[in-house]
This record gives structure tokens, C-alpha cells and sequence, in this order.
């Protein structure tokens, strides 16, 4: 296999903060001898999750073999989940805000179609439903963990208690229609065709404020892994942690 240098477009702090976890970790479990230090694993486990490098392309790329690439990766992994917040720890910053915006995405999963669960009939492919609130500006606060793309998102919302969250808080959210029904503090525009103006003008003043939160999605499929996951959908979870954490020490 042919090997290039190639880059990626993170800055050094977060190869930074991946090689102390690393090294945390390492220490904590009693390592002492590894095929690579911990900041080229930590520069391994970026070019996986930000590029989407495969085993293959990243064993080649660092001499190392496909099953100890696999095993780096999945140590990285977990230890950036480890730190990821809950919903209840996550509330502690989402309180001080204006308000935030609620919406669900769709991450792209190797399936067929036997695999019903999974599929979307909205998006019309198979995939994992994410969950994910920004602040007034479209900057990530938080995801939630994965669930079957056939999840509504209202369903989705009330499973991860997101709702119930943001009314204890007395936090006003935005919103698309698929939360219709959520009541509380969620903010929906109005359904229909034929509405009158002031219906119409109002859908159109919460258009401006919910579109924001589309950087959000944008931001986690930044990270070029999310864009079609070929992983055990019980890893999704933890790969979403990941990449929440990872943004969130880059920025």
C-alpha cells in the first residue's frame, strides 16, 4: 500500500488534550510497553474519528497492525466517552442560556434492508437518531445517545428526558414540527397549508431562529467518521460521546 503525508484540520491543543487522556489512562491501568507513544495514538485515533481513516489506511500510515489500530482506537474511544456529560450535568450550562434549540439527525449507518429498526422512513436509509441542543448561535451543547433511526424525534426527545429537563429548568427551546405535541417550554411552528398571515409570518420569525441550530448537525458531521458509520451500532454511542468531547476541548 502506497503511503502520503496528509493533515488534519485540528489544532495541536486537541492532539494535546487526547495524548494527556491517553497517558492518564495508561498510567492508571499500568502500561509499560505500547507499539506506539501515546501522542501518536492520540494523532491515530483524530485521523480515524475526524477524517474517517480506515484500519487499513491508518496501519499502513503508522506500521502497526490492523488489530492493534482497532484496539488504540477503541481505547481512545472510550476514555474521551468517559468524560462525556449527561443531560443532568450538561443542564448546569444549558441553564444560563437565552434559550436553546432542540433537533435530530440522522447519522448514516452500513445496514440493509432486514435491518427495519434502523431504518428511517423520513430519510429513507438506515442510520442512528441523535438528539442534539445548541445554544442561540448554533454552537453544540450537547448529544444525546443513539437510538434506532426509526425513532421518532419526539419519542427520542421524551426518551432521553430532554423535555422534562428543559421545563424543570424553565428553559424556553425552539424547535421543527416533528416536536409537535412535545408542549412545555418546546416552541413549534404552526402546520398547514393554507394559514393565515399572522400564522405565517410567525413560522417565518421562528424559521430564523431554529435554522441556526443546523450548525450543529454540521459540526458533528465535521468529524467525517459520522458521515457513514460501518461500526457495531452499540459503539455509536461512545463515538458521539467522543466527538462531543473532542469539540468541546477544541474550542
Amino acid at each position: 500500500m502506497l503511503v502520503y503525508p496528509s493533515s488534519i484540520d485540528l489544532s495541536s491543543r486537541t492532539l494535546r488534550f487526547l495524548t494527556r487522556q491517553l497517558t492518564s489512562r495508561q498510567a492508571k491501568i499500568g502500561t509499560r510497553w505500547r507499539r506506539l507513544p501515546a501522542s501518536r495514538q492520540a494523532l491515530l485515533a483524530l485521523a480515524h474519528l475526524r477524517c474517517g481513516d480506515t484500519y487499513a489506511q491508518l496501519a499502513a500510515g503508522f506500521g502497526i497492525g490492523i488489530a492493534t489500530v482497532y484496539r488504540y482506537i477503541r481505547e481512545a474511544v472510550e476514555a474521551l466517552a468517559a468524560l462525556g456529560p449527561s443531560l443532568a450535568e450538561a443542564m448546569r450550562t444549558i441553564r444560563e442560556k437565552a434559550f436553546v434549540i432542540l433537533d435530530g439527525t440522522l447519522l448514516p449507518i452500513d445496514r440493509i434492508a432486514a435491518n427495519t429498526p434502523y431504518y428511517s422512513g423520513n430519510h429513507k436509509r438506515h442510520g442512528m437518531n441523535i438528539q442534539v441542543l445548541t445554544d442561540p448561535f448554533g454552537r453544540l451543547l450537547w448529544a444525546s445517545p443513539a437510538l434506532p433511526g426509526s425513532t421518532h424525534d419526539l419519542t427520542a426527545a421524551r426518551h432521553h428526558g430532554i423535555i422534562d429537563a428543559l421545563a424543570e429548568a424553565s428553559l424556553r427551546c425552539w424547535a421543527d414540527k416533528a416536536y409537535q405535541g412535545a408542549g412545555g417550554p418546546v416552541r413549534v411552528p404552526f402546520r398547514g397549508r393554507r394559514l393565515k398571515r399572522w400564522k405565517r409570518l410567525h413560522n417565518t420569525s421562528h424559521a430564523k431562529i431554529r435554522c441556526v441550530g443546523e450548525r450543529a448537525t454540521a459540526t458533528l458531521k465535521g468529524w467525517r467518521l459520522l458521515r457513514k458509520l460501518r461500526c457495531s451500532t452499540n459503539r455509536i454511542t461512545d463515538m458521539v460521546k467522543a466527538v462531543l468531547v473532542l469539540h468541546h476541548a477544541s474550542t
